[in-house]
């Protein structure tokens, strides 16, 4: 199972290991999406946690026990269609290679099965087409 996550840390608890305990201690595999951390500062992480339903909920339950917010991401990308002048500037940026650009039609497609909303199409598109819901 696959639960996408992000975490909050104060600036206390910053120099846990946080992977290398989800791994070690509850067998998680940690796939790090976005991370913005630095010392004596609040830090966030954006993270996509794969192992049994069981492991998630017991590593999810410890990470907060460290002080460490936990939320589940429920976000998804939104793509205007109107808007979007199928340029593939975000094509460009996307890890997972859900926003292609079809080589017959130069159409934009986006394949939300393999989103992660790591959010990197949203301030390259230069028309604003593209945004998250809350």
């Amino acid at each position: 199972m696959k639960k996408r996550v992000t975490l909050t840390f104060p600036k206390r608890t910053i120099h846990t290991p946080v992977t290398y305990r989800l791994a070690k201690d509850f067998n998680v595999a940690a796939n790090i999406i976005r991370a913005q951390v630095a010392p004596n500062q609040v830090g966030k992480i954006v993270l996509e946690l794969s192992g049994d339903i069981d492991q998630l909920e017991s590593a999810i339950d410890w990470m907060r026990s460290q002080e460490i917010d936990v939320s589940l991401a429920s976000r998804e990308i939104l793509i205007d269609e109107e808007s979007c002048v199928h340029c593939g500037l975000c094509t460009g940026v996307c890890p997972t290679e859900a926003l292609t650009l079809d080589p017959k039609t130069w159409q934009l497609n986006f394949t939300r099965s393999r989103c992660i909303v790591c959010e990197q199409c949203v301030p390259t598109c230069p028309v604003e087409a593209i945004s998250t819901n809350f």
